[in-house]
């Protein structure tokens, strides 16, 4: 039972217990123990933003990474087949999410003319205001909770190695 900040951050360096292995392991205890803080701050920090948007009368997360991904689009339209893929959701969750935000009047489902097969989504004017309104607590959260945290020459470095794990993980797809 984690009983406070401290013993969190202590449990989430010191996870795997590599003594006694007969064999030595792929991967490093250094490694390993900043995997296993990378994958625990990133929760904790999503659940405070969570927790944000909530104190704000905002909806979650998933909803502003929609609305962001349709506002940066061009005519603010994406078909349905490649937003599952831009937003990182399985197509049956983004089938209800987009329910929720058509239902709400935050975007709409328009056919493609070349393709009966295909539909986009488009965002609304009030989907719009919402990621508009959304942006101001997110921002604020990600300077306090992240941002205030780094100074310059860490945050280029940590850009770098994001970048570089990011395209070898696309690469490694095939």
């Amino acid at each position: 039972m984690i009983r406070n900040k401290h013993q969190l951050v202590e449990n989430a360096t010191n996870f795997l217990d590599t003594s006694g292995m007969d064999t030595k392991p792929k991967l490093d205890d250094l490694r390993n123990s900043l995997w296993r803080l990378f994958l625990t701050t990133q929760v904790k920090l999503l659940e405070r933003i969570e927790s944000r948007f909530s104190q704000a009368g905002l909806p979650s997360m998933e909803w502003y990474d929609v609305l962001l991904t349709l506002k940066q689009a061009p005519d603010y339209r994406v078909r349905l087949s490649d937003l599952a893929v831009m937003v990182l959701l399985s197509r049956s969750n983004l089938t209800r999410l987009l329910d929720r935000l058509e239902s709400n009047d935050l975007l709409r489902r328009e056919p493609c003319k070349s393709d009966r097969r295909g539909t986009f989504a488009v965002l609304t004017e009030a989907g719009l205001a919402m990621q508009q309104k959304m942006w101001v607590v997110y921002a604020e959260a990600i300077s306090e909770f992240f941002g205030c945290h780094l100074d310059d020459e860490e945050v280029n470095v940590m850009e770098r190695v994001l970048k570089r794990m990011l395209i070898s993980a696309f690469e490694s797809e095939g």
